[in-house]
């Protein structure tokens, strides 16, 4: 499933995240979702999140 809709997100969950340092090489990175930073109901780029790690990304695949 892809993460571009806010309400398939909630906290805990395992995702895929493109971090803003690998937008170029469009490296994922998994983790879980810790928090949710973007307040659109959609985001065509992916809901931005914290992950538990702290690090910062878009959703790109829930796991």
């Amino acid at each position: 499933m892809e993460g571009t809709r806010r309400a398939d997100i909630r906290p805990g969950i395992a995702v895929l995240v493109e971090l803003s340092e690998d937008k170029r090489s469009g490296r994922l990175t998994g983790g879980r979702v810790k928090e949710i930073l973007t307040t659109a109901p959609i985001h065509p780029h992916g809901i931005k999140v914290v992950l538990d790690n702290g690090r910062i990304g878009r959703i790109k695949q829930i796991i």
